[in-house]
């Protein structure tokens, strides 16, 4: 049975929303959980193995001070994984020091220079993944490469054999944006061809024009928190009016509550769960840092799929296979 880490200090609920979201993935026996977190924190779940830490990161915490702290609930799941005690690990802690401690202490697999943030966010085509979402300020044409060619891989542990790529930029023209991505348009051209779909703009991912946008993880980052605004804003939105109306309109909210309700619920980022640090040598999810209970429960799920994927493995050879073609360097 797979063995998932989860960092129960970790996030701007922790730890009882945490515990909470470990309580309700457990219910469905699954797979086993091993919590990481200080005794405090575990003292009130029973029939689960613990890891007990006297230390944890803070939300606010400098990225490199993982490193530093190698008593915390972060660096020690990490450690968990390293050393194949558990076969996935999953935290809601600050992304930044989580991206760091992924990348050292698991160190990234062959060829890859960046490891980047890979996160499903909604569209009109059931889901559009996003890479880099976070992890990446600044990069090179071929870092975008890498990000693509892993983007593709988890494309196909969801169910996407034949994904769509496209590069995120001002325009859709081949011409289009600054020097980086104007030559990882022709490296993706070139060793994607299958895949690549051009150039595709911000109003293209909830769309669903491809399956997997690439970008850097500022770009990312702003897209996605704006696509959770506007999100949150819809949902807002409705529920006013819909108090507002007269009674025959509420009538016929109540006559389309299942329709709403599918809706609110594609559109609620905690339904995702959390998105994988791709490009290291292990499975770590990075959950929201507000994730509630559901949100916790969910990334526990995307965390078990995948392990039963052997995504890390298929995105090893993913990248293997376009680096042997000469792509990017």
């Amino acid at each position: 049975m797979p063995r998932i880490g989860l960092d129960v200090m970790g996030g701007d609920k922790a730890p009882v929303e945490i515990v909470e979201g470990a309580r309700q993935f457990l219910a469905d026996g699954k797979a086993e959980l091993i919590l990481v977190g200080t005794k405090q924190a575990l003292k009130d779940i029973d029939n689960v193995e613990k890891v007990e830490v006297n230390d944890f990161l803070p939300m606010d915490v400098r990225p490199t001070e993982v490193l530093r702290r190698k008593n915390s609930s972060m660096y020690v799941g990490l450690q968990l994984l390293k050393e194949k005690k558990i076969d996935a690990f999953v935290s809601a802690g600050n992304t930044g020091a989580l991206f760091a401690g992924a990348t050292f202490v698991l160190g990234r697999i062959e060829h890859v220079d960046r490891p980047a943030l890979a996160v499903p966010v909604p569209s009109l085509k059931d889901f559009t993944i996003l890479i880099d979402a976070g992890a990446n300020v600044r990069v090179r044409a071929e870092h975008l490469l890498d990000f693509a060619v892993m983007g593709l891989a988890y494309a196909k542990v969801l169910g996407k054999d034949r994904a769509k790529l496209g590069l995120l930029n001002v325009g859709e023209e081949e011409n289009k944006g600054d020097e980086t991505t104007k030559e990882a348009y022709e490296l993706l051209r070139t060793h994607l061809a299958e895949n690549f779909a051009g150039n595709v703009e911000g109003h293209d991912i909830n769309a669903g024009k491809v399956d997997v946008v690439v970008c850097d993880g500022f770009s990312g980052n702003v897209a996605m928190k704006t696509m959770e605004g506007t999100a949150k804003m819809i949902v807002t939105i409705l529920k006013e009016q819909i108090k507002r109306s007269s009674f025959f309109a509420k009538l016929g909210a109540l006559m389309l509550s299942r329709t709403l309700r599918k809706m609110m619920e594609k559109l609620d980022p905690r339904t995702y769960g959390g998105g994988f640090i791709l490009g290291v040598n292990g499975l770590v999810i990075k959950a929201h840092g507000s994730s509630d209970r559901k949100a916790i429960k969910n990334a526990l799920e995307v965390a078990l799929k995948g392990v039963q994927m052997n995504l890390v493995e298929k995105i090893a050879g993913e990248i293997a296979r376009v680096r042997d073609s000469g792509a990017g360097r």
